[in-house]
């Protein structure tokens, strides 16, 4: 596996890290892991409770999540970089209201925090790596596009002016 070559790229390993272990730790012990997000675990289930499949579905979410976004940083696909943004400021929305509406615990909010402050972290590596690349680079004037590979494509966004 290669290291990331950006900052952009470190915030999503370090997300990818953290979503694969943490889906990991639901698949393999799912009483921890309810734990951890604040809600309770009783020693017997009732008929109907479906928080074990439920769980499990989330876990295994999680874990495939952090293998999409190890890979992202691996190849350096920016355009993903920039999609995530946007949909884990929206997760961080969606999470923080159902804390406010009482529909998780309070702990819950860790969850909308971790997507929220990883989302402004990847914002802000991708304009800080957007400036560097511009300063280093020879004749970069305003017109210059980004510097480097944009996807897994092997730059292909750049030859192709569909995309």
């Amino acid at each position: 596996m290669r290291l990331p070559r950006s900052g952009a790229g470190w915030t999503m390993a370090v997300f990818g890290v953290l979503a694969l272990l943490l889906g990991a730790l639901g698949l393999i012990w799912p009483e921890a892991q309810l734990r951890l997000l604040g809600f309770e675990v009783p020693a017997r289930r009732a008929a109907g409770d479906y928080t074990g499949t439920f769980l499990t579905a989330s876990s295994m979410a999680s874990f495939n999540m952090g293998v999409y976004y190890l890979l992202s940083a691996a190849t350096e696909w920016r355009s993903f970089y920039r999609f995530t943004v946007v949909f884990r400021l929206v997760t961080f929305t969606v999470f923080s209201i159902a804390v406010l509406s009482d529909i998780a615990p309070d702990r819950f909010f860790g969850v909308a925090a971790w997507e929220g402050l990883g989302a402004v972290a990847t914002a802000v590596a991708l304009r800080w790596d957007a400036r560097h690349a511009a300063s280093t680079t020879p004749d970069a004037g305003p017109s210059a596009g980004p510097v480097g590979v944009d996807d897994a494509a092997g730059g292909a966004a750049m030859a192709d002016p569909a995309r």
